[in-house]
């Protein structure tokens, strides 16, 4: 849970802010696995504030699907692991070194 105090964590209407929208629609990306959002024992979600920047944006959903989840934490999870398959980057910083399909590729392999 010390995850969900981070700095780069924005709650739900941050995120709204942030993407000019709603509240409302965040939460419908969150459960179509477009958006990583966190479950706290509260209600409402975190989100990473970091998914919103465009070299990652556009791909949060692909990888939901490669991974076959919605789930945040295993979003988070995947994208937060240095993996060996990457050189030992993290799938995030690999999208962000413009290699994407190889965190694809890894994340279909990974896939629930």
């Amino acid at each position: 849970m010390e995850r969900l105090k981070a700095d780069d964590m924005v709650s739900t209407d941050e995120a709204a802010e942030l993407t000019g929208t709603t509240r409302v629609t965040i939460n419908a990306w969150i459960a179509k696995g477009k958006a990583i959002g966190l479950t706290q024992t509260r209600r409402g979600f975190k989100l990473p504030r970091w998914q919103f920047e465009p070299a990652l944006w556009d791909h949060i959903q692909a990888i939901s699907e490669a991974l076959n989840t919605q789930d945040g934490w295993t979003l988070l999870g995947f994208l937060e692991t240095p993996l060996g398959g990457l050189e030992g980057r993290t799938p995030r910083q690999a999208i962000e070194q413009g290699k994407l399909a190889r965190v694809i590729e890894l994340a279909e392999a990974e896939g629930l």
